[in-house]
């Protein structure tokens, strides 16, 4: 196995703003480096005065030095078939992807972190830098925030956790010692999906989902930050995914697998019987009216909840934050005025006192965060593929499923849509993950279904 020990020199902290100024990279073969690649970079602007106190790299440095796109091709070639290895593997990666990103290229490797590493093979140190690890192993550092200086000193670190490994053929990616095969790791890709968590008999005991299920996974896999983290860590023996393209969709198959499947280590998303839901409607002067019933086929509601007493004390609360009236929230009973406006806590709208206008405006205020933009819509997000869109449907204000959608299919009437979705279970976890999804602005394209065959309209 080939190692590609690797450090950066950069303008700042973050990958998408900042960018680097020098790359070293020493390939390693197991037993020492047999080659190098060293370069300054002409990052395309300034570099701040505290980072050129720190690395001595000035801006006159750079002048002259290529930019990235003209070493690109270099770095592919010396890393390829490597193992990316650096102290603190996301920071030198997740630079090196974004410039290569930049150029329109995903450049993926298999990572190593000697910082994650030395943590599990040298529990009684205390503090993990590069520094201080250099330190405590007399490694001697040249040229201390430069590339090839702390490259260098990281080849000496990476050779001696060699050494307390005893069989460098099994070092994992990113340094994680796991009952989970190494081929199996290597093949998990860095797309948004869900992923499943397999014990020692085959038992699914984890779900999840994320916008890079690769990268996910093996942070499970190098957990310590809590008992049951580490626990599962431990129980893992296999990792299962789907693709899934969209984000919105990766967390609907999340809430949906997670209730057939119950694993072990998932609780929030365990919850099943939504029995009591919270609906609106309008009483014959015009007054909106809040009300908490059971569900029904029949009609959805504006949220769901596990018992009416949750329902209850939702709603109870909902009236207080918007100074609504407990009669036409339907929590006091009566055939006069609540006991509320008695008490000259109510401004009268269960008495036509205060203007139907203005109380519809609160109330529509309060439901707001749970109402969708339109009954009837489709959402358009990146599909698994160039080839394909995943679509989600609502109709009459409930999740029908999500499917997949050529994108050479015409789409003239977003019922036309219907034939890819694949029909899901309405629940209240569903509904909420695609207000969330939309409430923030994410959604590729939003299409209304009009209840007439009359057009469509785009989400402005």
């Amino acid at each position: 196995m080939k190692y590609a020990i690797i450090d950066i020199e950069t303008t700042g902290l973050n990958p998408k703003r900042d960018r680097i100024t020098e790359v070293a990279i020493l390939v390693h073969d197991g037993e020492e480096v047999t080659r190098e690649f060293i370069s300054l970079v002409n990052p395309e602007m300034r570099i701040p005065y505290r980072i050129r106190e720190l690395t001595g790299i000035s801006d006159s440095m750079v002048a002259m030095a290529p930019r990235f796109c003209e070493i690109a091709k270099e770095i592919v070639k010396v890393t390829e078939e490597c193992v990316f290895v650096a102290h603190n593997v996301n920071f030198d990666y997740g630079f090196i992807r974004e410039e290569f990103l930049r150029l329109g290229y995903t450049y993926e490797r298999n990572l190593l972190c000697t910082k994650k590493l030395s943590r599990k093979l040298m529990p009684e140190i205390k503090g993990f830098s590069l520094g201080n690890l250099c330190k405590i192993l007399d490694i001697r550092i040249e040229h201390r925030h430069r590339a090839f200086g702390d490259a260098r000193a990281t080849v000496k670190l990476f050779e001696h956790l060699l050494q307390l490994e005893h069989h460098p053929e099994k070092l994992s990616v990113r340094g994680i010692r796991s009952h989970v095969p190494e081929e199996t790791l290597r093949k998990l890709p860095e797309k948004p999906g869900v992923y499943y968590l397999r014990n020692e008999e085959g038992s699914i005991i984890y779900i999840g989902k994320s916008i890079s299920i690769r990268d996910r996974v093996l942070s499970h896999l190098s957990s310590e930050a809590t008992r049951k983290a580490s626990e599962m860590r431990d129980q893992v023996y296999d990792v299962d995914f789907e693709l899934c393209g969209s984000e919105l969709v990766a967390l609907l198959l999340e809430s949906e697998e997670v209730k057939k499947h119950t694993p072990r280590f998932n609780r929030q998303l365990r919850r099943t019987t939504l029995q009591w839901g919270l609906y609106s409607d309008c009483d014959k002067s015009g007054y909106i009216t809040l009300e908490i019933r059971r569900n029904n086929s029949e009609e959805a509601p504006l949220t769901s909840f596990t018992s009416k007493k949750s329902a209850s004390e939702f709603l109870g609360n909902l009236a207080d934050r918007f100074d609504l009236c407990r009669k036409l929230c339907c929590l006091y009973k009566t055939r006069g005025a609540c006991f509320h406006h008695q008490i000259g806590q109510c401004r009268g709208a269960c008495t036509g006192l205060e203007p139907v206008e203005e109380y519809n405006q609160r109330v529509k205020e309060a439901i707001e965060p749970y109402t969708f933009l339109h009954d009837s819509f489709v959402v358009l997000d990146p599909g698994r593929n160039n080839d394909e869109k995943s679509v989600v449907m609502v109709e009459n204000r409930r999740y029908c499923g999500f499917g997949y959608v050529p994108v050479n299919e015409a789409i003239l009437d977003p019922r036309h849509l219907r034939q890819f979705v694949k029909p899901k279970t309405d629940h209240r976890d569903a509904q909420q993950i695609i207000k969330s999804y939309l409430k923030q602005g994410k959604g590729e394209r939003v299409i209304r279904i009009n209840r007439s065959s009359e057009g469509t309209g785009d989400r402005s």
